[in-house]
């Protein structure tokens, strides 16, 4: 029996603790890794639920947002499993918004959005920078967005972060390339995940619309992102870099 792809691997997700962020920590942790779930509420207790089902997951507060809480984040990989190999940038401003006309968004919003979902994955990847190093190299996997090319409307400020992602995606394949790290997306449709799902109006809104337009039409579950992301994380994809892989069941050919 061969051993797990990614056995020997020390990856972080982040906003781990629930949704499309704990079956990302479940799928690397089924395929070997060492996890350490990192997000605002919820990760240690996450990380328990895991390490009850026989994984090995730590879990640590963080904001993705905040300097400080990032370099810890990394600092928490080195000290509790000697470094970090894989970095999944999933933490994101989504599931609390409301739909609503460009011109009707605050500044305030669009600036937290653009802090979290942007300069939160840009802050993650500096952080576990050096850890890459030492470690010859390493992965990131950036969650962005299918409305980064289909420029869906009433979400002005996240689509035009989610574009954002990808373009970070593609500048940081570029730089860190020449010290082993790849760096990948992968672009989710609507999904059905835990936050989603306790914001009815987003619900109601899309829901229907992201089933009509796709060519698989059942709904979008966090489960379906697991092996996109678990490919970019492994063996596999060794010669691949600043790809983005839209995983919405054929609503847009990318």
């Amino acid at each position: 029996m061969s051993e797990p792809a990614l056995l020997g691997k020390v990856a972080v997700v982040t906003g781990g603790a629930a949704g499309i962020g704990y079956a990302l920590a479940e799928g690397l942790a089924r395929r070997g890794a060492a996890v350490l779930i990192a997000d605002r509420d919820g990760a240690v207790a996450a990380a328990a639920r895991l390490r009850a089902a026989g994984f090995s997951v730590e879990g640590i507060a963080a904001d993705v947002s905040s300097e400080d809480d990032t370099a810890a984040m990394a600092e928490a990989a080195e000290r509790l499993f000697g470094g970090i190999d894989i970095l999944v940038n999933n933490a994101g401003i989504y599931a609390t918004l409301t739909p609503r006309p460009f011109e009707a968004l605050d500044v305030a919003e669009w600036r937290r959005v653009l802090d979290v979902n942007v300069i939160g994955t840009f802050l993650c990847c500096r952080a576990a920078l050096a850890g890459f190093r030492r470690r010859g190299g390493g992965r990131i996997v950036n969650i962005s967005s299918g409305v980064a090319f289909k420029g869906n409307p009433y979400m002005a400020h996240y689509v035009a972060s989610k574009g954002a992602v990808v373009s970070l995606t593609r500048a940081l394949a570029t730089e860190l390339g020449r010290h082993g790290v790849l760096v990948n997306s992968v672009a989710p449709g609507f999904t059905l995940s835990d936050g989603v799902m306790k914001n009815p109006v987003l619900v109601a809104g899309v829901k229907e619309p992201s089933l009509r337009n796709r060519v698989l039409a059942r709904d979008m579950l966090p489960e379906d992102l697991v092996g996109a992301v678990c490919f970019f994380a492994g063996p596999d994809a060794g010669f691949i870099t600043g790809q983005t892989l839209v995983v919405d069941g054929g609503a847009y050919f990318h």
